[in-house]
């Protein structure tokens, strides 16, 4: 399962219940003893709000534990912005001091840029978001920052839950003034926690995910602050060259080019 991968479906909410009123049978019947069924429908209700919201602006800031090759724990800091339209307009700016990408997509094309380098590879694309990801990710292996976090209303997450092996509600929080119920989650390979914004905007608004598969446990920590529904200009999701880059071409996740 890709959980949260560093580098964005919709389903029916339950009905204006909260998060943990009800599992349904289907979610009863796939968890583990050890999953809250609450917890499960918390993530669900989390992913049907942000996929119903028509725009918005989201700004991470988040650390990742990098091992040295001395085996030293060292943090790197990131700053990624992310705007995006519903269904056909996504872009996402990631800075930090060791790497600059960009990502363009605008319902038909998908453009990733590094501008430090000079480099940018265009590709054409499916008509919607949902279609963008899974053909991303089967063609060319890049999966881009936070995507799960939109998909666990998605039907294509049903498997992702079975292999949830725990989750629980940890209690509750308020970061930045914001009232938060504080969820934590584990699989066979990762451990992740989520703050939830409490009320009818269930935004997560603190994530942690840390890999269990390396035993010196790095953690990827971010804070998310979020604008719903901000007026954007569809001009910001399309990449217009500036003459400057050299353009190249994808590599696809068996090692093939991808033409332009």
């Amino acid at each position: 399962m890709r959980v949260f991968a560093l580098l964005l479906g919709c389903a029916a909410a339950l009905a204006g219940l909260p998060a943990y009123a009800q599992a349904s049978a289907a979610t009863t019947e796939a968890i583990a003893p050890d999953v809250d069924p609450r917890a499960v429908e918390a993530l669900k209700k989390m992913s049907t709000y942000l996929t119903s919201l028509d725009t918005f602006r989201l700004i991470s800031e988040g650390s990742l534990d990098v091992i040295t090759v001395n085996d030293q724990k060292v943090q790197l800091d990131m700053v990624t912005t992310y705007l995006a339209r519903k269904g056909t307009g996504l872009r996402i700016d990631w800075v930090s001091d060791q790497k600059n990408r960009q990502f363009f997509y605008d319902g038909k094309h998908f453009t990733l840029v590094a501008p430090t380098l000079g480099y940018y590879a265009t590709v054409d694309a499916p008509p919607t978001i949902k279609e963008l990801l899974a053909a991303l990710y089967e063609k060319t292996g890049v999966e881009l920052p936070l995507a799960d976090l939109f998909r666990w209303a998605d039907d294509d997450h049903v498997d992702d839950i079975a292999l949830l092996t725990s989750a629980f509600n940890v209690g509750t929080a308020t970061l930045d003034g914001t009232a938060t119920d504080h969820w934590a989650y584990r699989t066979d390979d990762y451990d992740f926690e989520l703050w939830m914004e409490q009320g009818d905007r269930p935004l997560p608004r603190k994530m942690v995910i840390i890999d269990r598969t390396d035993p010196t446990l790095p953690a990827f920590t971010t804070r998310l602050t979020w604008q719903t529904n901000p007026v954007l200009d569809p001009a910001v999701f399309a990449y217009v060259p500036t003459g400057k880059e050299t353009a190249i071409t994808f590599a696809s996740a068996q090692g093939e080019e991808i033409a332009q």
